[in-house]
C-alpha cells in the first residue's frame, strides 16, 4: 500500500469516527448537561485534564459549547472555570480546524457554498478580525465553524487569535452562569457576582452582534 493510499485511508477512518461520535452524541443528548459533566468529572484528581480532553471531543462532535462552559463554571467555580473553559475552547477550536484541513486536502471548495460561502471568503480576506466577528455572531454552530474555517485558506495563527478574541464574551457568560448555578445549588451566598458578570458579558456579546452584524453579512 502506498503512502498516498494510507493517507486516504486515515482520512476516511477519522471522518467515520467523527460521524459515529456525532451520531452517539445526538442519541444521548439528554445526558449532556452541565450537571452531568460536573457529576462525571468533579470527583477525579485529574478533573482539569479530563475536562480539557472532553472539551476537545465535544468540539469535534458539535456539542454546544455553552453546555461545556457552564459545566466548567459549575465544577471549577468562577475563575478556575473561566481558565479551563477558555483553554478547552481553544484546544477544541484548534483540533477541529486541523482535522478539517487534514481530511479535506483540497477536496471541497467551501467558499463556493451558496449560503455560507461569502462568510468564508470574507474570513480569508479579513484575517483574524473577521474570524473574531464570525465567532461573536451566531452565524453557525461553534464546532461546525471550527471545521468550516479549516477548509478555507485562513492562516492558522489568524484563526487562533480571532477565535480567542471572538469567544471571550460568550465564554465568560456561560462559565459565570454555571458558577452561579453551582453556588445556588449548594445553598451558598456567592452566586450574585458570577450572575452579574455573566449578564454583563452577555450584554457585551449582544452589543457586538448588533454593531458588527452588517459588516459580516454585507
Amino acid at each position: 500500500m502506498t503512502l498516498a493510499s494510507l493517507r486516504h485511508a486515515g482520512r476516511a477512518l477519522l471522518l467515520a469516527a467523527i460521524l459515529a461520535g456525532i451520531a452517539l452524541a445526538w442519541l444521548h443528548r439528554d445526558a449532556l448537561t452541565p450537571s452531568a459533566i460536573e457529576a462525571a468529572l468533579s470527583h477525579s484528581r485529574a478533573a482539569p485534564i479530563l475536562f480539557l480532553a472532553g472539551h476537545v471531543v465535544a468540539s469535534l462532535l458539535f456539542i454546544p459549547r455553552a453546555l461545556v462552559a457552564a459545566g466548567a463554571g459549575l465544577m471549577f467555580g468562577l475563575w478556575w472555570g473561566l481558565l479551563w473553559a477558555t483553554l478547552g475552547s481553544m484546544l477544541g477550536s484548534a483540533t477541529g480546524f486541523l482535522v478539517a484541513r487534514y481530511i479535506n486536502s483540497g477536496l471541497l471548495d467551501i467558499e463556493g457554498l451558496p449560503r455560507f460561502g461569502a462568510y468564508f471568503q470574507r474570513a480569508e480576506r479579513g484575517g483574524w478580525p473577521m474570524v473574531a466577528l464570525l465567532r461573536v455572531l451566531p452565524v453557525m454552530n461553534h464546532g461546525f465553524l471550527n471545521y468550516a474555517l479549516g477548509l478555507t485558506k485562513v492562516r492558522f495563527a489568524d484563526y487562533l487569535l480571532g477565535s480567542f478574541l471572538g469567544q471571550i464574551p460568550s465564554t465568560v457568560a456561560f462559565v459565570e452562569f454555571g458558577a452561579a448555578g453551582g453556588q445556588l445549588a449548594g445553598g451558598k451566598a456567592g452566586w450574585l457576582w458570577p450572575m452579574l458578570i455573566g449578564l454583563v458579558a452577555l450584554a457585551v456579546a449582544y452589543g457586538l452582534r448588533r454593531l458588527f452584524r452588517g459588516r459580516v453579512a454585507g
